[in-house]
């Protein structure tokens, strides 16, 4: 009793597991499919228009900026640790 998708809602699927951002595990999930079917349909699509190359060099600097985002929010979290440290600190 398996629910037949469109071909318009595994393109729009494929785009958004290569642009969102979000895992393939999370977008199969909010569109309600299986993992391995979505993985599926990007195999099926991934050398096809559906995803322009500009969307997908949009997508890579995205998520090299969500990883230098998280880097940098890691790293002020350790400095204000290390700030309310020597705060404490008698000389």
């Amino acid at each position: 009793m398996g629910l037949k998708r469109t071909d318009e809602f595994r393109v729009d699927a494929v785009r958004i597991a290569l642009t969102s951002g979000l895992t393939r595990k999370q977008v199969a999930s909010d569109l309600g499919v299986g993992l391995s079917t979505l993985n599926k349909w990007v195999a099926a699509y991934r050398d096809t228009d559906v995803v322009s190359d500009k969307d997908l060099d949009l997508a890579c600097e995205n998520e090299r900026l969500r990883h230098e985002n998280r880097i940098l929010k890691e790293e002020r979290e350790i400095l204000k640790k290390a700030t309310q440290f020597f705060a404490g600190q008698k000389p």
